[in-house]
């Protein structure tokens, strides 16, 4: 599966962000999402998402190897990850987080709530060929 973006439709409501907090952490707090929009002002309503690609370089550089690719997504086994936060720092999207309130970072799981919540259609969470 890959999440795919399409900013011509994202109005940059936020929708997406409070719906990833609340299906990974049960919280309504935004900053707890695994997903980034951008503002590109001052152009009005000119919006990036940034999304996990999946590209796998966050567990090429754990040096615990707590970050394991499970069908088809690179996830973070709790239990290893020493809260080194290397892979937030090398994401070349920039979408793994350091959260306060958190020992180990946030990744994107692909779960597909935000693609169900999005209200414009900015999110799809397709089949890769």
């Amino acid at each position: 599966m890959e999440l795919k973006a399409i900013h011509e439709n994202c109005s940059g409501c936020g929708v997406c962000r409070m719906v990833c907090g609340m299906e990974n952490f049960r919280e309504v707090n935004p900053s707890k999402a695994a997903l980034r929009i951008e503002g590109r002002f001052p152009a009005p309503g000119d919006y990036r998402i940034h999304l996990c690609d999946q590209c796998g370089q966050c567990a090429e550089v754990c040096p615990v190897e707590a970050i394991y690719l499970e069908n088809g997504v690179y996830l973070i086994n709790e239990d290893e990850c020493t809260g080194c936060m290397i892979c937030v720092e090398k994401c070349p999207a920039g979408v793994l987080f350091e959260h306060k309130s958190m020992e180990v970072p946030i990744k994107c799981t692909l779960c597909g709530a935000c693609v169900e919540a999005c209200p414009r259609d900015a999110l799809l969470l397709a089949g890769r060929p």
